[in-house]
């Protein structure tokens, strides 16, 4: 038999995390040796040394070390080079080589939503560039939301428009996406009450990248009777094509997918 695989996912938080659960169903299933679990990381710029003391195969990265994870790789391959986000660390014989399975996940998450051309995203952590630079591949619209406007620095010369929250005006929008971490921990929502309320009011669809409980961002969403979803489709688009990069492409996507879709009714 093989050694053993160990992978993880680093985070802060990270208790809430269904990844092990994801992974491990399909480990176990299709008879793969390896295992999965948590790493409660508080500083980003520690990843690559605990990732390489723990003597991991692999690991998923979530908030709010994508973009700490994307600086520990010694090579990114793939859409994570486009966008400087790493959401996926594969240990090529002690080589850390970082992908971004976070925007196709997502678009196969929004399938069912139909035709979508104009986005509002809140937010512009690692996340949102992911989303956007995909969202552009595919000429959607997108519109940038943020508190800061520093942080709207990266997205000026890629979307077709930026604001913060003093000088946003909604428009017309198919879907607003939240990005952010607000209501993950709390009751928060990602901009204020006014802003969002008038965001939700223009849009057919709402979506939020957090997944396993209702933000106050959807719960408002659900109050206006627009079809929403949580980050649930996401994380399972993004897990089936991370542990495909895990398995080294030694089982089918149709397998893992089958499995790994179990995985959230358990």
């Amino acid at each position: 038999m093989k050694n053993k695989k160990l992978f993880a996912i680093f985070g802060d938080p990270v208790e809430h995390s269904r990844s092990p659960l994801m992974h491990n169903c399909v480990f176990k299933n299709l008879n793969y040796p390896a295992c999965y679990t948590r790493v409660h990381l508080k500083d980003g710029s520690k990843l690559k040394e605990t990732f390489l003391s723990l003597k991991l195969s692999g690991a998923n990265i979530t908030v709010p070390h994508k973009e700490a994870a994307y600086e520990a790789c010694d090579e990114v391959r793939g859409f994570a080079k486009t966008v400087g986000v790493v959401n996926t660390i594969i240990n090529e014989n002690g080589k850390l080589v970082g992908y971004n399975t976070d925007a196709d996940g997502f678009m196969f998450a929004i399938k069912e939503f139909g035709n979508i051309k104009k986005i509002l995203l809140l937010g512009a952590g690692g996340t949102a560039k992911a989303l956007a630079s995909r969202f552009v591949q595919d000429d959607i619209d997108v519109t940038v939301l943020n508190r800061s406007a520093s942080r709207l620095e990266y997205f000026k010369d890629l979307v077709s428009t930026c604001h913060t929250w003093e000088s946003f005006k909604a428009e017309r929008y198919d879907l607003v996406v939240n990005t952010t971490s607000a209501g993950l921990k709390d009751e928060q929502l990602p901009a204020p009450s006014k802003i969002i309320q008038k965001a939700l009011e223009n849009t057919s669809f709402a979506a939020d990248a957090i997944y396993g409980k209702l933000t106050p961002f959807l719960k408002l969403a659900q109050d206006k009777g627009i079809t929403y979803k949580d980050g649930a489709d996401m994380l399972l688009g993004q897990g089936v094509l991370g542990n495909e990069l895990f398995t080294n492409h030694e089982l089918k996507i149709d397998d893992i997918k089958i499995h790994m879709s179990k995985s959230f009714k358990l």
